[in-house]
């Protein structure tokens, strides 16, 4: 039997979630977490699963999934399979760097999310189709991928920071932050900053 801890800030998700799951003859839900914060603690109190499914987003101002993945990883925790309806480039690559297990989509069909839970719980990578769709992409153009670094400065950017405060927020020069701009210039054939932003959405790289 395969014991899964399952975090989402939603009741209604959570119930939908531990319905698909318990129709799997070898899987059960055995504690719920609505934030990511309780998840950790449980996580660092010995909670006894196999899986965690989190989501990627708790709100505003508290801790995300990316940030409980790598504490959850770095406490000795069980594998981490995040469960979303994010798919961009930084939301993916942040999981995976955190270092999530699996990476799935949660309109993925029943059966694949059982078949991800079974790898997870067996120290397997579980990625979604659409995911590895996006990180396919990402090797077969390895010099037009932006690099995490690059989307972090460019999500800052999107929300108004100038150059001065995405230096102070990711604790970089000035200078590497032009640099970093430059080469999102470069390998999205713009020229300014909005078009920049605009661009990255539309390819699906940066969170809405």
């Amino acid at each position: 039997m395969i014991d899964i801890v399952l975090a989402d800030d939603h009741p209604v998700v959570r119930a939908g979630i531990r319905a698909v799951v318990e129709s799997q003859p070898d899987m059960r839900v055995v504690a719920e977490v609505s934030t990511a914060e309780e998840l950790v603690r449980r996580v660092r109190l010995g909670v006894d699963a196999d899986v965690v499914l989190c989501d990627l987003r708790f709100g505003p101002d508290g801790l995300g999934g990316a940030e409980a993945t790598r504490e959850i990883v770095a406490a000795g925790g069980p594998p981490v399979l995040i469960l979303t309806t994010y798919d961009t480039d930084a939301d993916i690559l942040a999981a995976i760097e955190a270092g999530a297990r699996g990476y799935l989509l949660k309109e993925a069909p029943t059966e694949e999310l059982a078949q991800a839970i079974r790898a997870a719980a067996a120290g397997e990578v579980a990625l979604g189709p659409a995911v590895q769709r996006r990180l396919l992409g990402r090797m077969r153009s390895p010099g037009l991928a932006l690099t995490r670094r690059e989307l972090e400065v460019l999500e800052l950017v999107a929300r108004g920071r100038s150059n001065d405060d995405v230096a102070r927020e990711l604790f970089l020069s000035r200078a590497t932050v032009k640099t970093h701009l430059a080469h999102v210039y470069d390998k999205l054939g713009v020229d300014s900053r909005t078009a920049a932003v605009a661009v990255a959405r539309q390819r699906g790289l940066l969170r809405d």
